[in-house]
């Protein structure tokens, strides 16, 4: 968590304005004279405004921003007029869950609504609205969204000096490439059974289960990836309840210290989010312990509780990943990692371009994007590299496919400086060595067999000295290294047998 690179320092900037934001919705609904529950909610608004628009412009930010409402209203109204019909309430629960996951096939906007009109049933069950306060809850969430928007788009623009890349989406012909339908029916079961089995446990508080089992599935592919996080879920809740038993419970709900640990959650729930789901899942439990004790309803118990329910959350997920349309894990990493090394040729000829004179040719782009498909390769490859994977030959594969996506990446940040030299165009080298890169991206995703890699010849000593031609000559090392994890058959041995 704390070592994890932080380019730019985009991390900690987004962390720091999503405190501003929420700070700022919280203390607008207070001065407006709302109420405790309005003013939670409004704080939560703004926190899921700054967390799911994730658009690529910010233009299209601001237009995701301002449709927030029309995905959350109605379903604030719908859950609290069904708040005292239990079945017909838990059926909208299940269609808006439905729903939420279906609305992921239209790209960052569709997700940012899907979560946006389910947190917004979810708060309504955690709050215990009624319809007599809707319309101060339709003000707090209002002011939330104008807060979030200043904050974003006046106070701390971050996005106008640095666009955020596009979420890499799937390959087409993988069966990634749109599995919103499939996703969204594995979803609607797994909560369909956290539901069932949450009400059973608790007739107050099953809306947790609903609410894990909704959320281990943002952002997974693959079964694999699916039971990773809902360990990984659990173990964050597990390690965030000991430490409201430490924090939260003596606190009783104290407005000052309390105001200020949300804050700090909040810090970490946006900073964690990338590099550590646990430690995420950790911020989110104490916060989520935090509000309670200021509604005063906080004890030990009602911490045992968040873990059952969480537990029976991840096991609704697990049970659907297997069970509905599953996808395998070894599918989700061949199409992550196929798509990195699309964009490592893409990046390589961006270079090539530059070098040859194009002035529109720009690599920094594709390496923006290589980052966040790394991170995507990392989550698909995760059940493989976990500590409990029984699978020693594939977690040491895993690791070694890894370790060189990384060198490639370090490599192609090399190539970003290396077409910003207006004197590297003049060396004929350069370009030969981005014609080997790219030949060895082409034999690598080839289909096996149809081409053989070739361990490039090591480079004069003029041209190591050089940091140019040494990146390009580390990026052709390490992909034709990648050849050997790749090729070798799943099942078969790390070593193989004499």
């Amino acid at each position: 968590m704390f070592v994890a690179p932080d380019p730019g320092l985009m991390r900690l900037r987004n962390s720091s304005r999503a405190v501003i934001g929420v700070a700022l919705a919280v203390v607008m609904a207070e001065l407006c004279g709302l109420s405790l529950t309005a003013s939670i909610t409004g704080g939560l608004g703004a926190l899921l405004a700054l967390f799911t628009v994730l658009d690529s412009t910010v233009r299209a930010q601001r237009l995701t921003t301002a449709l927030l409402p029309a995905a959350g209203f109605p379903v604030l109204a719908l859950a609290t007029a069904l708040h005292d019909l239990p079945l017909v309430r838990d059926a909208a629960f299940l269609a808006v869950v439905f729903a939420g996951v279906y609305a992921r096939r239209w790209g960052p906007r569709g997700h940012a609504l899907g979560i946006f009109g389910f947190m917004m049933f979810f708060v309504t069950q955690f709050l215990h609205a009624r319809p007599g306060q809707l319309p101060e809850l339709y003000a707090a969430v209002g002011l939330a969204l104008l807060s979030a928007g200043a904050a974003r788009f006046v106070l701390w623009p971050i996005e106008r000096r640095t666009p955020p890349p596009a979420a890499p989406p799937g390959l087409p012909g993988t069966g990634l490439a749109r599995p919103t339908t499939r996703q969204a029916f594995q979803a609607t079961a797994a909560c369909g059974f956290a539901l069932t089995i949450g009400q059973a446990l608790s007739d107050d508080r099953w809306y947790w289960a609903v609410g894990t089992a909704w959320w281990i599935f943002v952002n997974t592919t693959s079964r694999g990836e699916t039971l990773v996080r809902g360990f990984r879920r659990v173990l964050g809740t597990v390690i965030g309840i000991a430490a409201g038993l430490l924090i939260a419970v003596p606190l009783h709900g104290a407005p000052a210290p309390t105001a200020a640990l949300v804050a700090v959650c909040v810090f970490g729930i946006f900073y964690t989010a990338a590099p550590s789901y646990s430690w995420m899942m950790f911020f989110v439990t104490v916060m989520a312990g935090l509000l309670y004790g200021l509604l005063g309803v906080l004890h030990p118990g009602l911490l045992l509780l968040r873990f059952q329910e969480t537990a029976i959350g991840a096991l609704g997920a697990a049970l659907a990943v297997v069970i509905v349309l599953p996808v395998t894990t070894h599918a989700a990493n061949d199409a992550w990692i196929q798509r990195a090394l699309h964009c490592v040729r893409a990046s390589t000829a961006a270079t090539l371009d530059r070098l040859a004179g194009d002035p529109d040719a720009d690599p920094a782009p594709h390496a923006a994007e290589l980052e966040l498909l790394l991170g995507r390769v990392r989550m698909a490859l995760a059940p493989l590299v976990h500590p409990l994977s029984p699978l020693r030959a594939r977690k040491a594969r895993a690791r070694q496919v890894l370790a060189l996506l990384d060198d490639c990446a370090r490599e192609v940040r090399g190539l970003v400086a290396v077409a910003a030299d207006p004197q590297a165009s003049h060396d004929a080298r350069l370009a030969a060595a981005c014609w080997r890169v790219q030949a060895a991206v082409e034999a690598l995703i080839a289909p096996h067999g149809a081409a053989e890699l070739t361990a490039p010849a090591a480079p004069r000593p003029a041209a190591a000295a050089e940091s140019a031609l040494a990146h390009l000559h580390g990026l052709e090392h390490a992909l034709v290294a990648l050849a050997t994890p790749l090729r070798t058959d799943p099942r078969a041995p790390l070593i193989p047998a004499a």
